[in-house]
């Protein structure tokens, strides 16, 4: 028996742990959007002093619901890593040592991530309160979480018996990819940014929001997001260009051909869905669809970039070129 096979219930376990982990993420966007981070008060382990609150208002509700979600996390993460020790064990190959080194990633960053929630939680950087912190804490919670995506990402994706990549390629490829994180997340950061100055300085209208934008006696937090529609199609854009130009370099590799395809589709939809959200002024809904529709794009590109580092193909040669 291949150890392809062997792993293909553990590859199923490791996309299954993905997706949950993408809905706790939703759930953490649904909490922050519906100003219920404060439904437990400043308390951590337990909820408003309590282990079960005794009588919950809906954003507690909403609030423990997001923390039994990530204690359920937490032991999942752990099966995870327990299994891919365990098949390491017994094969002591070079694809079960990479399963078991980016498994042991992902749970020490979903162990950061819960770090961080509390971080949050315990300094009152929750709900509709705003420190000088709160951008801080939020953009070091949304790097912790696409950190976490990437390795559980890698982990399914070599687990199902995807092509090992390596790191020591031509430093033109290493800054291309390098490159791509960056910009992701750039639009990401300005993205929570923006997010944050909706759900604390909201508008009634577009108007009304736009003319706040450029308000000088506006919170500097709202003068800042006209920078995540900019960096979004400009970000956007690079990436795409940059993509097609990866592909073009691994010429015949149907894998890298095919994610940067993806990445180009997800983009342009993100792009639309993006604008519609602009307009219709972030209802809760759209603030869903548009952070699955990121994540998407940010696991694409760590599954692009991990086919383009695996593969041994080269670029189109130069009189297929001129043809």
């Amino acid at each position: 028996m291949t150890l392809e096979r062997k792993l293909s219930g553990f590859a199923k376990y490791a996309w299954f742990v993905l997706i949950y982990n993408m809905l706790v993420v939703l759930w953490g966007v649904f909490l922050r959007a519906s100003k219920s981070g404060d439904g437990c008060g400043q308390f951590w382990l337990t909820c408003q002093g309590e282990v079960l609150p005794s009588a919950p208002q809906f954003k507690t509700v909403i609030e423990f619901t997001h923390r039994i979600m990530s204690a359920a996390d937490g032991v999942i993460m752990l099966v995870l890593l327990g299994w891919a020790f365990a098949i390491w064990r017994a094969e002591r190959s070079e694809r079960s040592a990479s399963v078991l080194k980016t498994a042991g990633a992902a749970f020490f960053f979903v162990l950061t991530e819960g770090a961080v929630g509390a971080g949050l939680v315990l300094t009152g950087n929750t709900a509709e309160t705003l420190t000088a912190a709160r951008p801080f804490w939020m953009g070091a919670h949304l790097i912790n979480t696409y950190i976490l995506l990437a390795f559980l990402a890698l982990t399914a994706r070599a687990a199902a018996g995807g092509k090992l990549f390596k790191l020591r390629v031509s430093a033109k490829y290493q800054t291309a990819v390098a490159a791509g994180i960056l910009a992701i997340l750039i639009v990401s950061i300005t993205g929570s940014i923006a997010a944050l100055s909706n759900m604390i300085f909201p508008s009634g209208t577009l108007s009304e929001s736009i003319a706040k934008d450029f308000s000088e006696t506006s919170h500097i937090l709202l003068r800042l997001r006209l920078l995540h529609p900019v960096t979004a199609v400009l970000s956007g854009v690079f990436i795409v260009f940059l993509t097609g130009w990866m592909a073009k370099e691994r010429f015949g590799d149907t894998d890298v051909s095919w994610w940067s395809n993806v990445i180009a589709l997800l983009i342009l939809i993100q792009i639309a869905f993006g604008a519609m959200t602009l307009l219709m002024l972030g209802p809760i809904v759209m603030q869903l669809g548009h952070l699955l529709l990121a994540d998407a794009v940010w696991i694409s590109f760590v599954m692009f970039a991990a086919s383009f580092l695996a593969s041994d193909a080269r670029p189109k040669p130069i009189e297929e070129r001129l043809t």
